[in-house]
């Protein structure tokens, strides 16, 4: 048999981390436990319904061909006028693509600005895919750990003493998956003036949970002077509008930027559904009523969570002020035992612990770049999420940390 031989480039890459506690989480649920799962990051909401129906009518109405490879006029014009509205940013069309996802417009992003010896810049805690991207490019991460001490907020220092000669690209990601933390206009002006001294360096704005915000504003790092032209913007409809399975994003950027993007695009997937495209205009049309009354949805599940892990003795979790996660600092159990004489020495062990102990699905944060910490999503119902806090309660009090 010859032996296979593949891609160097994926040989690196690691598999998703959430994709495999939620297929964990599946398995143990399926063998009849009762098993809570926090660890996927989408809304537990339906689509709202003027979404779904404007989708429906799309099919009935024969919109179910190919479209242009950039997405249809139609979209594109809705998104500019979107961008210009919600955050300060003139695009034409032409300077639009929308993808399959947010997720393919943030690989085509790195795929088309990262050259092999190029160093790309990430906050951490980051998702989970930004360094693997950044590797399948055959591009190195460069991670700048972040801490509870600035509440997981990247400082003007730590990104100046990262920045070398090789900086090709910075991801930035506000609101953060995994941590909820969101760049104030004053902090995000103070990361600019950095980033104004290195013209050479590109930024990649993950703005996809925008609309999901708490006691803060959403600022596109591309409003601030001199920065539109090296920033791809990338947002999409999976976390506002609760359609994470219609696979919709987009990315807006420098035309130059935008068309190198759709040659690859083009000899990969073409664009997305014809039908999504039609619901992504209904949902950039529609009143923003759903969005609101998810987001205050999640602001009472936040608040509730938070006070619970906080009376966890040894847990340090900054308030989130925006996403549907919480990423509590949890070293202060490492050495910890359990009833059965078992160590946890990571991250990952203690998620498993948990999972196992009290049928509680999380996320290692070990995987997003945090090995103290663990990623918790509240998108799902209260009555689980009060279940969930009062099992986590109880098992952390069973670790011994003498």
């Amino acid at each position: 048999m010859i032996p296979e031989r593949l891609n160097p480039n994926l040989e690196a890459m690691q598999p998703s981390a959430t994709l495999a506690m939620t297929a964990r989480a599946l398995e143990r649920k399926r063998a009849g436990f009762p098993v809570i799962g926090l660890s996927a990051g989408e809304p537990d909401f339906d689509t709202p319904v003027e979404i779904a129906d404007a989708a429906c009518q799309a099919i009935r109405d024969g919109h179910t061909h190919y479209t242009n490879n950039l997405g249809m006029p139609v979209l594109r014009e809705e998104i500019c006028a979107k961008l210009k509205r919600d955050n300060g940013l003139s695009y034409e069309p032409d300077d639009i693509i929308c993808s399959n996802g947010a997720k393919q417009s943030v690989a085509q992003a790195i795929a088309l600005l990262c050259r092999p010896g190029d160093e790309v810049i990430i906050p951490a805690p980051y998702w989970v895919s930004y360094p693997e991207m950044v590797r399948f490019a055959g591009a190195q991460p460069v991670t700048v750990p972040t801490g509870v001490d600035t509440e997981y907020r990247l400082t003007p220092d730590r990104l100046e003493a990262a920045i070398t000669p090789s900086s090709r690209l910075l991801i930035l990601c506000s609101p953060s998956n995994p941590t909820g933390s969101v760049y104030s206009r004053e902090e995000m002006q103070a990361l600019v003036d950095v980033l104004h001294r290195h013209p050479q360096l590109y930024v990649l704005s993950d703005e996809i949970y925008e609309h999901v915000v708490y006691d803060a504003e959403h600022v596109s790092i591309a409003s601030f002077d001199g920065m539109k032209e090296r920033t791809i913007t990338v947002n999409g409809f999976s976390k506002a509008y609760a359609m994470t399975g219609w696979r919709l994003g987009y990315m807006a950027a420098r035309r130059d930027l935008t068309r190198a993007a759709s040659k690859l695009q083009s000899q990969l997937t073409s664009a997305p559904s014809s039908v999504s495209q039609m619901a992504g205009i209904a949902a950039l049309r529609m009143d923003s009523a759903p969005i609101e009354a998810m987001v205050r949805a999640f602001r009472e599940r936040r608040d509730v969570v938070h006070a619970g892990l906080m009376a966890i003795d040894g847990f340090d979790c900054p308030m989130p002020q925006g996403a549907f996660y919480l990423f509590p600092d949890i070293s202060a159990y490492f050495g910890a035992r359990t009833a059965t004489g078992d160590v946890i020495d990571s991250s990952d062990a203690l998620c498993f612990h948990l999972l196992d102990q009290c049928n509680v699905a999380l996320v290692p944060g070990a995987a997003f770049g945090g090995p103290d910490g663990i990623r918790i999503s509240y998108a799902a119902s209260m009555e689980d999420l009060l279940e969930a806090v009062d099992r986590l309660q109880k098992a952390f009090s069973s670790l011994d940390r003498a």
